[in-house]
């Protein structure tokens, strides 16, 4: 069965000869709004206005360093202010920048680096060892620049992008891009557990600006916007970038992890109006020692996406709060949230109905559209749909179907048409609202030298939210011990990035397999789910 919600017109038929997003997001905003704040990060705040100047600067610092138009630059950044200047920076000068997530290993970024051929990575201070590592794993001869607010760099060898700058001639004009032009590309894991490099075009984020922030959640000028979702994410990007700059909202940028401290003292300090975050996250945050009392914040409207919001942490926050928590789901691929719940119709336990302008279908594995309540794959249509992956062609074959985008994900309609999640059509699983894949942590465990083999599934936690579970063979002579348990765990978050780690480990004396000796995980999940 297929749901749409089509536009008026269409951004093709409308689509100027000349669409640089850049100059979109920036002009619209002058010069009216040139002395309000658009972004806020622990150092201070930066105008529109203000914005201008520094994306114009860090254009002509990137051409200046001899990056030239379509060509790529890694961006290793924290959410700081340093991240919209060098990424809509980028743009306005034709380079296509790759926002990376800040928590891979030097293993990840080495190949991001290899596979994307950056000829220049903007990099956080914090973040400068691992990418000299990944540098000389992948034999990458490109360029840094550092992101250094703080002032810590210490090593001559690398230019700063404050220095870049202010040592640069402004951009006189911006790239005569197009709107089919690509714009810039998010790397998105999948079932290999390999980042795939998905590349999005000019006119795809004021498109999910328009459909989902202005149609979908009313957001406004006056609204103050903070998403514990990095702007490295497609989710991220959208709340905290594309999505205020669209309407002239205020972002406040955090660049250090969102706990509930720290989420609970910016709910409290800044005034944000809308809060975007993840089901883990909101759960977590209700059972804070520290959340705030209603009286003491502004919030007037919740976001949750990455994966399905629990209808008792939905039903538990708008208790709380007196605020709905719009749940939805998005993709890397069509790079914000295209089914969605709406505010003032919310139903806990949905995804919700199919975002303006997307048109969503169900089908089975014969590809045909199943009746309602019946189970199938989820499948998307929309002109934010990316272009394919970077040297991939199998994966964007088996994902990019015509206008339709395969999503890998299990659903049905409930009898009000609401899209109901039922699970992943693969293994990988979803933590904290960040791909994980299976393998790869299985690799992390087997590695440790008491580990013979080991299998990894998600298990529900007590706020029934999807966390990794081990299933380990030891080497004979080994004991199953608690300590042991706590050291594998220890190995695996030195391997991989931390949300990775598998949250319980059990062992046991061998695992089910096939005659051919693959995995049978299935029977792992069914024995958990009993």
């Amino acid at each position: 069965m297929t749901a749409s919600t089509e536009p008026n017109a269409s951004a093709e038929n409308a689509a100027p000869a000349f669409y640089n997003a850049a100059v979109d997001l920036i002009e619209r905003n002058l010069p009216a709004r040139a002395e309000k704040p658009a972004f806020v990060d622990e150092y201070g705040a930066c105008t529109y206005g203000e914005l201008a100047r520094r994306v114009d600067r860090c254009a002509g610092a990137l051409r200046a360093f001899g990056i030239d138009v379509e060509q790529r630059v890694v961006l290793g950044l924290l959410d700081t202010i340093d991240f919209p200047t060098a990424f809509l920076g980028a743009i306005k000068a034709g380079v296509v920048p790759i926002p990376v997530n800040t928590l891979f290993q030097p293993l990840d970024f080495a190949f991001i680096l290899a596979d994307s051929r950056a000829k220049a990575a903007i990099v956080s201070a914090e973040l400068l060892p691992a990418y000299e590592e990944a540098a000389r794993l992948a034999s990458w001869t490109g360029r840094f620049i550092v992101s250094d607010p703080r002032g810590t760099l210490t090593d001559a060898r690398y230019p700063t992008l404050a220095a870049l700058m202010d040592a640069a001639t402004p951009i006189a004009k911006p790239a005569p891009t197009r709107p089919d032009d690509v714009c810039f590309w998010l790397y998105s894991s999948g079932s290999t557990g390999k980042p795939k490099g998905t590349l999005h075009v000019q006119t795809s984020m004021i498109r999910t600006a328009e459909l989902f922030a202005r149609d979908v959640l009313g957001m406004r000028e006056d609204d103050v916007v903070f998403s514990a979702a990095k702007l490295f994410f497609a989710y991220g990007l959208g709340n905290a970038l594309s999505f205020p700059m669209s309407v002239g909202a205020t972002a406040v940028l955090q660049s250090g992890r969102a706990t509930p401290d720290v989420v609970s003292t910016i709910l409290r300090e800044r005034g944000a109006t809308i809060f975007c975050g993840v089901p883990t996250l909101f759960g977590s945050l209700l059972v804070h020692p520290d959340l705030p009392a209603r009286g003491e914040i502004a919030l007037r409207l919740c976001t949750s996406a990455g994966e399905p919001l629990p209808e008792e942490i939905g039903k538990n926050w708008t208790a709380r709060f007196g605020v709905e928590i719009i749940d939805g789901i998005g993709s890397t691929e069509m790079l914000h949230i295209f089914v969605s719940n709406r505010p003032g119709a919310v139903k806990y336990g949905t995804t919700g109905l199919p975002v303006p302008g997307y048109r969503v279908r169900i089908v089975a594995e014969d590809g045909r559209e199943v009746a309602p309540g019946e189970l199938g794959e989820l499948e998307v249509s929309g002109e934010t749909s990316a272009v394919h992956y970077w040297n991939n062609r199998a994966k964007s074959r088996a994902t990019f179907a015509g206008e339709w985008t395969r999503t890998g994900d299990k659903y049905r309609q409930d009898e009000e048409g609401y899209f109901v999640y039922c699970g992943r059509v693969d293994d990988m699983l979803k933590v904290g609202g960040i791909w994980v894949s299976p393998s790869e942590v299985e690799a992390a465990l087997v590695a440790h030298e008491a580990v013979l083999e080991a299998a990894v599934i998600g298990v529900a936690d007590k706020s029934d939210l999807i966390k990794p579970k081990a299933f380990v063979v030891l080497k004979p002579g080994i004991e199953p011990r608690d300590e042991l348990a706590e050291e594998l765990k220890a190995h695996v978050k030195s391997r991989l990035a931390r949300y990775k780690y598998p949250r319980w480990i059990e062992f046991v004396t061998e695992l089910p397999k096939t005659a051919t000796g693959k995995i049978r995980r299935h029977v792992l999940r069914a024995r958990e789910n009993k």
